[in-house]
């Protein structure tokens, strides 16, 4: 069998992918070792949210969500797009002074967002404790159901003319060919990883580390929330160098249950739920919402997100095999900027005109020109 483009990786990257090349004309194959949307896609919060840490981040999650935006009309009601914003939540002073700072921020990217006053807090969150200091209201955000989106571009890839095979794993990656687990091979004049934390088990020395996650539900019960909350400590948390770490993050569900997160910890790739970190994570969110203490959780999980050591993910060309391209190491913001990078690298494998800067993506970052010139 041959095609033109092989995408590795049927999450939420490796679907958008698919579907924007096979959009253009493009003969893709999409493989997934076992089911769409599944593995970090199906373990993952689903915020769209344009997050600040840093400029390169700004441009990718600001264009991400705008393109999802652009989608939002013709996504099943399945897959429950909602634009119910997030709140931004500060505890102090200095938390609502770096509120200001993020209001900055985002408006330099042309992402509206207001100051909110600890009275106003009150009024839009009222299961909020009363002792926050305020925060900071980004009205644009929104939240998706990560499984159900995956399979939807898959199927519009398909619709487009692409491939889909599922249940079945890529062993190896060749010379402008892969090895499927069956034994069968696959030709394909460029190869696109893009399966997250399994990129390291086919190309040796992608800098990409499992970092552990729990999310849990909550029943349907009170307190009620209306916005994606979040604490403005949180991207501190997230891009922290300790082993482990619990930042508040609540979103509504559409049946009235909370999903809670997040936690982020090295070192540990059991599957398992550790419930000394599932205690914190509960301590954090009652913290911020008190009533939490009275509900029932009723069901935790784990995940784990493909980290990079400067947390941005890897968009381009792998320098060390000629036609391989990287697609991954998004870490929790792989739902957020699955089709900014899908365009993004589109671009680059058409050789048509970038959407923005593609360079502080580019996995030759992490290569030395001594490797380079050696795999040439």
């Amino acid at each position: 069998m041959k095609t033109d483009v092989l995408v590795v990786g049927g999450g939420i990257v490796g679907c958008a992918i698919a579907e924007r090349l096979a959009r253009d004309g493009v003969a893709v194959c999409l493989v997934e070792r076992d089911t769409l949307g599944g593995a970090a896609t199906a373990a993952s919060m689903g915020h769209l949210v344009v997050l600040d840490d840093d400029p390169e981040e700004l441009s990718l999650s600001a264009y991400s969500c705008a393109r999802w935006s652009a989608f939002a009309g013709a996504l099943p009601a399945a897959a429950e797009y909602r634009r119910i914003g997030t709140l931004w939540i500060a505890r102090n002073d200095a938390e609502l002074a770096e509120a200001e700072r993020k209001r900055e921020r985002l408006a330099s990217a042309g992402i509206a967002s207001e100051p909110v006053s600890a009275a106003q807090l009150r009024l839009l969150e009222p299961a909020l404790t009363p002792t926050l200091a305020g925060g900071l209201h980004v009205p644009g955000d929104a939240v998706v159901y990560p499984p159900v989106a995956a399979t939807w571009f898959a199927q519009r890839a398909a619709a487009a003319g692409a491939q889909i095979r599922c249940g079945v794993g890529v062993a190896a990656i060749g010379d402008r060919d892969v090895l499927l687990a069956d034994g069968s091979r696959i030709a394909a004049r460029d190869i696109v990883v893009a399966n997250g934390c399994a990129a390291p088990e086919l190309l040796a020395g992608v800098p990409v580390r499992k970092r552990k996650g729990h999310l849990l539900v909550t029943t349907r019960a009170q307190p009620g929330v209306r916005h994606q909350l979040v604490e403005l400590g949180y991207m501190q948390s997230a891009h922290g160098t300790n082993t482990e770490s619990v930042a508040f993050n609540v979103q509504p569900r559409p049946t009235g249950q909370l999903l809670l997160g997040s936690t982020r910890q090295f070192d540990d790739h059991a599957t398992d739920v550790t419930p000394r970190l599932l205690q914190r994570l509960i301590a954090r969110a009652t913290e911020f919402l008190p009533g939490l203490a009275q509900m029932t959780a009723l069901r935790a999980w784990t995940g784990f997100r493909p980290t990079t050591p400067d947390h941005r993910p890897l968009i381009g060309a792998w320098p060390l095999r000629p036609g391989v391209w990287l697609a991954c190491g998004h870490e929790g913001l792989g739902v957020t900027t699955a089709l900014g990078t899908a365009d993004l690298l589109a671009a680059q494998l058409l050789g048509t005109s970038l959407p923005f800067d593609a360079r502080p993506y580019a996995p030759s970052r992490f290569v030395a020109t001594s490797e380079v010139s050696h795999a040439h």
